[in-house]
């Protein structure tokens, strides 16, 4: 696969992202490498990525705990604590190895370590390659609130190494198939279509490609989000109410993040056909399509209430305002749209039928 072209960094694939790993480290001069893990990636992925190095460097194994949980400014300190610690300078770089949330905090951790140092990314969930590997943006959550943190600013390099993908369960895999949906749904039907086909989330691997240039076209158009990207947020909005609903209630077991926006998706999807005009047929093969990959949730009407009562914290809110990334139809996205409250308790209505 050909390596894509995204602002200042490159995104590079299987052995030919080993490679320009290989020729960066050679010619930068780093003082010191620094590579960020958590439990899992460090079993798992950080074995197979030292072995496929071409030489032996003097690397510092930097260890935080997985889980959206600790994706917070506590577990940004304890890294920089880490960085001053072993005496990383103005020199060093940073590589994330690991899924979104160690991309997101890693990308900002290293770009407000010493005012920035060199990072790479190497996503190893899938989520991390189709959706955070593209784009520049890292962070951290607020409480229990997500992304409130954080600054656009592109890694040197992304390596998407799909061999990472076998370390992954079937429900870390239908997470990041999620976005992928997404990316059709907002703006390519025959996408759409093709990902309608796939059986089983292990036959994903040839469609990564795609899925990344898709984000990173829309990306490329704008990259601070002041329009075009804003189309990205398709079934966010609702979908990250849910997943931080699900966070802070012990009562519930959390959602991961692909799940709460696959259910985001649909929600948001009935709002479309409400208020821009979606076609209750494509509403309905939005809905069939999810189902079949993502068990239904149940809510209750205390959690429907205190879901939509979150939607004032998005991050995308504007002069007090919620606004919704909608679907014209499948492959068309609208944004900028505001919803009365009834249609929204109606969403999750129809969610549950």
């Amino acid at each position: 696969m050909e390596s894509i072209i995204s602002f200042s960094t490159q995104i590079h694939f299987n052995y030919l992202g080993y490679e320009a790993l290989e020729s960066h480290l050679k010619t930068s001069n780093y003082s010191s490498i620094f590579i960020l893990v958590d439990e899992n990636t460090k079993e798992h992925c950080l074995p197979i990525f030292l072995a496929s190095l071409g030489r032996n460097y003097n690397i510092e194994i930097i260890e935080i705990s997985s889980g959206e949980i600790n994706k917070s400014i506590a577990t940004c300190l304890k890294v920089w604590e880490e960085l001053s610690k072993k005496g990383a300078d103005r020199q060093s770089l940073l590589i994330n190895l690991g899924g979104g949330v160690i991309t997101d905090l890693g990308g900002f951790v290293a770009s407000t370590y010493r005012r920035g140092i060199d990072f790479i990314n190497i996503p190893t969930s899938l989520l991390a390659m189709v959706d955070a590997s593209v784009g520049g943006k890292t962070g951290v959550d607020m409480g229990m609130l997500k992304n409130q943190i954080g600054v656009i600013n592109q890694p040197n390099m992304v390596l998407i190494i799909p061999k990472f993908l076998n370390t992954l369960d079937n429900r870390q895999l239908n997470s990041g198939f999620a976005e992928m949906l997404k990316h059709g749904l907002i703006t390519s039907e025959p996408f759409w279509r093709v990902l309608k086909q796939v059986d089983s989330v292990d036959q994903l691997e040839e469609h990564i490609y795609e899925s990344i240039l898709i984000k990173n076209e829309i990306v490329r158009q704008d990259p601070r989000e002041k329009s075009l990207r804003k189309i990205l947020n398709f079934g966010h909005t609702l979908g990250h109410a849910i997943e931080t609903y699900f966070l802070e209630n012990t009562e519930r077991e959390s959602l991961l993040h692909g799940e709460a926006i696959a259910i985001g998706m649909i929600l948001e999807g009935y709002l479309s056909h409400q208020q821009t005009g979606l076609g209750i047929n494509q509403l309905e093969d939005i809905k069939k399509t999810i189902c079949k990959h993502f068990k239904q949730v149940d809510f209750e009407d205390k959690d429907i209430h205190a879901i939509i009562d979150l939607l004032k914290y998005d991050k995308k809110n504007s002069h007090g305002s919620i606004y919704f990334v909608l679907l014209k139809r499948i492959g068309e996205a609208q944004i900028d749209n505001r919803v009365p409250d009834d249609i929204l308790s109606q969403a999750f209505s129809y969610y549950k039928e």
